[in-house]
């Protein structure tokens, strides 16, 4: 019989990951595809899974690859998301859309404060900030990690809890640019890459270190 523990990791898995194969999603996992495809019909039964259209390979037969649904999606929560929508829609329908603005950025303030003092407290270079910065954001929900790329860092969501709210007013998606921006002035530039409202399947943030000449320029 399927275990929920373990239909829970593959849906974390594909969270995180995006479309998997049965044979990737084994190794991983170290479980038999066998296995692995009898939690996710579980899980399709539920409605939680789908696979996506063949991906043609050249070589070998055709592999499915496994995504979560919306409703699988669903399954990672976004915070007081109705709350949230209706508030926004009250203070920019009383207030005006510059007001929310304001709003949205005196939060961010708080929220800088916070980091920058956790920030302080961690080894001072930027691989070390920037897995203590994924940590804070993975404490309130996004589900953050940093990978190393050639040419700098990524520093990835790969959930948002504030998405309905974020739907209503992309200030929230400015603010959080701005937010990543100011805690690493001086030290590198952020570049978002994927954007979840623009449909990519997460948000993801390049961050490359300046150099000294770029700093002296």
């Amino acid at each position: 019989m399927p275990h929920p523990k373990t239909q829970q990791i593959l849906l974390q898995r594909l969270k995180t990951r995006g479309p998997q194969s049965v044979k990737i999603l084994s190794k991983q996992l170290e479980m038999t595809t066998m296995g692995v495809r009898q939690h996710l019909n579980e899980l399709a039964a539920k409605g939680l899974v789908t696979t996506t259209a063949e991906n043609h390979q050249t070589r070998g037969r055709p592999a499915h690859y496994w995504q979560l649904t919306d409703a699988g999606h669903r399954q990672f929560p976004d915070a007081h998301a109705e709350a949230c929508v209706t508030l926004i829609t009250r203070v920019r329908d009383q207030f005006g859309d510059k007001a929310l603005q304001e709003i949205i950025h005196d939060n961010q303030d708080d929220d800088l404060n916070r980091y920058q003092k956790a920030l302080e407290q961690t080894e001072s270079d930027l691989p070390s900030q920037l897995s203590k910065l994924a940590e804070l954001r993975s404490e309130e929900g996004f589900m953050a990690e940093v990978r190393l790329i050639p040419n700098g860092w990524l520093l990835i969501q790969n959930h948002c809890p504030v998405y309905n709210a974020a739907q209503s007013s992309r200030h929230y998606c400015h603010s959080e640019l701005l937010l990543f921006s100011t805690l690493l002035a001086g030290r590198a530039i952020v570049e978002r890459t994927d954007y979840l409202l623009d449909g990519s399947r997460r948000c993801a943030y390049m961050v490359a270190a300046i150099t000294d000449r770029q700093a002296t320029a």
